[in-house]
């Protein structure tokens, strides 16, 4: 969420930067609620700070000898008792204007950072690097041919069992799935991330705070009797593991993993990848997040995006890095950059990673503060896929067929798979 602050004193900067990202808005009206709000504050304190004088005086006038019901102790009671009342009043009033102003500011997407591209489609993304010699040869499956073919997944009768766009993984599948998990894992891990295991349900509270709510609602699966969604992406639990919550300055960085199955309505909605495991409502994922102090951001996503670059090259799959342009950078993010693995049986490069800044925004919006001193800031948070695990399978079997119809394996995994090919050798 953007800075009340920043709106009162200096709308102008947010208009620009937003309009960097294609809005055009006009935050007069909500800059005359900031002020207004900010000067009922003043009124308030300076009132409660008459009435605490106050409150002395009738002490000391007491300890005087005065009477204690007489005139002049009673005037100054019944002059505390009227700015009571008009503090709970003016109380009432900053509560009202607070919540219209977050109600305002809640749909609002981060700024963008200085070094984000400007564009205003993914036409504008600028590529990074590249890592990797891409397989380019004719005659080569796409991983829902091979897939199909191996026996690895059931599409059909999870139609039967849930509805389209859900997948169920057979054999051999399923154990690569597991496999890639456990890998992924392992070696966050070994760099230092604690791992987590957090709940796959929800609350509006914790989609609100990463920025998912209210403006992703109609994408998301809700209970219907509860206050509870289907995880959209690990990041969102991660984000509210701290919520509410003041971290020692000394314990920064924190940074977790966590695997979770995400479930994201918009998966049906785009015309192409109708077939395997590219788009689904339901996927695996491990998630990288971070908390850490804000000095320390820029260098803290350099390390989360190489961290997953890391996943990708000892899996010796090609990948480049692309930055977004503003036109398509997502909600919460300040920077992005997507990893897009390259798959030779489509013969293109496919995302299998964001990995974002966010700055303080998801920090704001979950009341994540961090004490340094004798006060307290705002932390900044970042999150990364690490990896999307049904696209690095997809990527896996394009990038390892054969020509007698197997799928050989990168070393790394076959230990955990239990082999190093699939089919026959």
């Amino acid at each position: 969420m953007l800075d009340q602050r920043l709106l009162r004193d200096n709308p102008q900067l947010i208009a620009s930067q937003l309009a960097r990202r294609g809005l055009t808005i006009d935050l007069t009206g909500l800059q005359a609620i900031a002020r207004l709000e900010r000067d009922l504050e003043e009124q308030r304190s300076a009132l409660q700070a008459e009435g605490n004088q106050i409150g002395k005086q009738v002490g000391q006038r007491i300890q005087a000898g005065a009477d204690p019901k007489g005139e002049e102790v009673q005037a100054l009671r019944d002059r505390g008792n009227a700015i009571k009342q008009e503090v709970a009043g003016l109380e009432e009033q900053e509560k009202a204007l607070e919540q219209q102003l977050r109600d305002a500011l809640i749909a609002f997407p981060n700024l963008p950072a200085a070094e984000t591209p400007d564009g205003a489609s993914e036409a504008d993304n600028v590529e990074v690097k590249r890592w990797g010699m891409p397989r380019q040869e004719s005659g080569l499956q796409e991983h829902w041919q091979i897939g199909e073919r191996l026996g690895l997944w059931e599409a059909e009768r999870s139609v039967r069992i849930a509805q389209s766009r859900f997948i169920t993984l057979l054999g051999a599948g399923a154990r690569l799935e597991r496999a890639l998990i456990s890998f992924m894992l392992d070696q966050h891990t070994a760099r230092g991330y604690t791992e987590v295991l957090p709940p796959i349900l929800v609350n509006s509270a914790s989609l609100t705070g990463s920025g998912q709510l209210p403006k992703f609602a109609e994408e998301s699966f809700r209970c219907a009797d509860d206050d509870l969604w289907l995880t959209p992406t690990a990041e969102v639990p991660l984000t509210s593991l701290h919520r509410e919550e003041v971290i020692p300055a000394e314990q920064l960085p924190l940074r977790y993993c966590a695997y979770t199955p995400c479930f994201r309505r918009e998966a049906g909605s785009y015309g192409r990848d109708t077939r395997g495991l590219i788009r689904l409502h339901q996927f695996n994922k491990v998630e990288l997040y971070w908390f850490c102090h804000p000095a320390n951001s820029a260098d803290a996503h350099e390390q989360i995006t190489r961290h997953a670059e890391s996943i990708l090259e000892t899996l010796e799959l090609p990948y480049r890095r692309i930055e977004l342009c503003t036109g398509d950078l997502g909600f919460s993010a300040a920077r992005t950059f997507d990893l897009e693995v390259w798959l030779p049986g489509a013969g293109a490069y496919r995302e299998i990673s964001s990995c974002s800044v966010c700055g303080d925004f998801q920090a704001r919006r979950a009341a994540i503060r961090f004490k340094e001193g004798k006060g307290t800031q705002l932390v900044h948070t970042l999150n990364g896929s690490g990896l999307a695990v049904g696209r690095t399978m997809a990527a896996l079997l394009e990038n390892g067929q054969q020509p007698d119809g197997s799928v050989l394996l990168p070393a790394a995994i076959a230990p955990y798979f239990g082999s190093d090919r699939i089919g026959a050798a």
